[in-house]
């Protein structure tokens, strides 16, 4: 074997491997129609994480900047969720399906999840009208012993605790799906082995609240008190105690306390506290939420681990009202394939601005689109007037003035090359009235009167000509102050729309406004695309036509000024 052959070989066995450790598919079936790629970043540009963080839930919202709600089911059913690699499905389970208002919230368990890194992906699909539902996850993060999301799970089911505690009311618009109003009195759960902990383990409390007053007990089950004292937000073991940062009144916030290894810290949005020395005792007793608390509770979770500053910092971001982790994009096929194969360009990206249009905003471009017809028919027929219009001009003023004695006999209306020419009409109209007054010319000629009479009939075509090159340049002027005012209602309408959206879903994140604010952008540059053609055509013609409407001003005083010389009295 010589030295090219086995060249050959290892090049060939190089494309084979490159080619077997492509990251992603194009597509994972074809009997689902779209799907919505989830890009979650964990570089200082997104959601910065130290180390990898591993099975934690994802909240993921879906709205109508990120997900096609019009092909998937009514219910869902067709949904799927899959990693990365566009092969393995991921368990998941819906907390939220409203295809009315076009709003979801999804949780999806995350098998690991990288840190540093630009690239970490969710596919989730849907399109597929004989799909079936899967059965829901009903897990929760790594090591969790309990959840209360307002839904049956793990046998909790604070709804059912919610009818028989009048004190308490059903939120249906919280943070996350449902949550319990509460007016100062608690929501109790029984003792069971779902809330049992050792004593000196670790431990996770966490929650979302939002307080309407600094006051009451958040959470508490036996010795055990995460709550307020004098203002503060505090973690209390007997006479022992930790504390934290201020949880904004009127606004939701989020509180974890985590033990470990006999040390306690405090986190409030994802920002720890000084950890402190606090035991943690055996906990068996029912858990109690809201003594003494006003406001709205959501998403109670206790973990028999220590959560991780990065767990916490990622639950955060993703439950919460903005996300810096998230970034998610419809696709369909043509449009994936495009992605993956790096072609998607300044193509993918209208693309998008074209599939997240509101009704407005297409009727707003449709009525732009026929002015723009409109305004190009106005230009190119009035380009194409005005041009033979001035070439038989020219040539008429050349025979004009080349005639010394005679001004009848100039040119006749059936020439062809002067079949245009406004000077042509105006000089038919002179030779009309000339005509008329043949015996006066062939007698001792014109008098003044007659000259002024001849100059007022001239001047009259003149006005009926002047009138029949600037018809319909009107429209132009339409276009140009009247389509970038069309464009702007489309966009302050399709804002409106995107950001109505949003107040409803309680999502405010870049991605959920973005892809509707830029779409609706789409209407603006809809409306310059019709000005500025209009604009630089108006002027155009308008500088032509005052040409021409000179040069026949001109003529009229030139010719009357010939008919005083020629047919005049002496």
């Amino acid at each position: 074997m010589n030295f090219f052959t086995r060249t050959l070989r290892l090049c060939a066995a190089a494309l084979a491997l490159a080619a077997c450790t492509q990251p992603a598919l194009a597509w994972w079936n074809e009997d689902w129609t779209v799907r919505t790629r989830v890009t979650l970043d964990t570089t200082a540009a997104g959601l910065p994480l130290q180390a990898p963080v591993n099975g934690a839930p994802l909240a993921l919202r879906l709205h109508s900047g990120n997900f096609d709600f019009v092909a998937a089911k009514d219910d869902g059913a067709d949904l799927r969720v899959l990693a990365g690699d566009d092969k393995m499905p991921l368990r998941f389970r819906i907390e939220k399906y409203d295809p009315a208002n076009e709003l979801a919230l999804i949780w999806v368990q995350l098998p690991a999840l990288a840190a540093g890194s630009a690239d970490n992906r969710v596919f989730v699909y849907a399109g597929n009208a004989k799909a079936a539902a899967e059965p829901p996850w009903t897990g929760g993060g790594a090591g969790e012993l309990a959840s209360f999301p307002l839904a049956a799970r793990n046998g909790a089911d604070l709804s059912g605790a919610l009818a028989a505690q009048a004190p308490v009311t059903l939120e249906r618009n919280a943070l996350l799906g449902a949550g319990a109003r509460l007016a100062g009195e608690a929501v109790v759960w029984p003792a069971g082995a779902a809330t049992q902990v050792a004593a000196g383990g670790p431990l996770t409390w966490s929650l979302w609240a939002r307080p309407e007053a600094a006051a009451g007990v958040l959470l508490q089950q036996g010795p055990l008190t995460l709550g307020w004292r004098a203002g503060k937000l505090e973690a209390r073991v007997g006479n022992r105690s930790i504390t934290a940062g201020e949880l904004p009144t009127g606004a939701w916030g989020h509180v974890a306390l985590v033990f470990d290894q006999g040390q306690a810290t405090l986190y409030v949005n994802g920002v720890p506290g000084s950890p402190g020395s606090l035991p943690l005792p055996a906990l068996a007793g029912p858990l109690s939420a809201g003594v003494g608390f006003d406001g709205v509770i959501d998403q109670i979770e206790i973990a028999s681990v220590a959560r991780s500053a990065d767990w916490l910092k990622l639950a955060v971001d993703t439950q919460g009202i903005a996300t810096r982790l998230v970034k998610s994009q419809k696709q369909d096929p043509a449009s994936a394939a495009a992605a993956e194969g790096g072609g998607g360009g300044q193509t993918g990206y209208m693309r998008i601005l074209v599939d997240n249009l509101t009704l407005d905003a297409w009727i707003v471009i449709a009525i732009l689109a026929v002015m723009f017809v409109i305004a190009a028919w106005v230009m190119v027929s009035k380009t194409l007037l005005v041009t033979r219009t001035d070439r038989a001009n020219r040539n008429f003023l050349v025979r004009f003035r080349e005639a010394k004695d005679d001004l009848l006999t100039v040119a006749g209306d059936s020439d062809p090359a002067l079949k245009a020419s406004t000077l042509q009409r105006l000089y038919l109209s002179g030779v009309r009235e000339l005509n008329k007054r043949d015996e006066a010319i062939k007698g001792s000629g014109l008098s003044g009167a007659s000259i002024d009479a001849i100059k007022a009939a001239v001047d009259a075509d003149m006005v009926r000509e002047s009138h029949h090159l600037n018809a319909r340049i009107v429209l132009l002027t339409i276009a140009i102050s009247g389509g970038p005012f069309l464009g702007l209602l489309g966009t302050v309408v399709g804002v409106m729309i995107v950001f109505a959206a949003i107040a409803a879903a309680g999502d405010v994140n870049v991605n959920a406004i973005a892809p509707g604010v830029a779409a609706a952008l789409l209407a603006t540059v809809a409306g310059l695309a019709v000005a500025i053609p209009a604009l630089f055509g108006y002027n155009w013609l308008a500088a032509r036509i005052k040409n021409i409407t000179s040069d026949m001003q001109i003529f009229a005083d030139e010719f009357i000024a010939r008919v005083a010389e020629l047919y005049g009295k002496p």
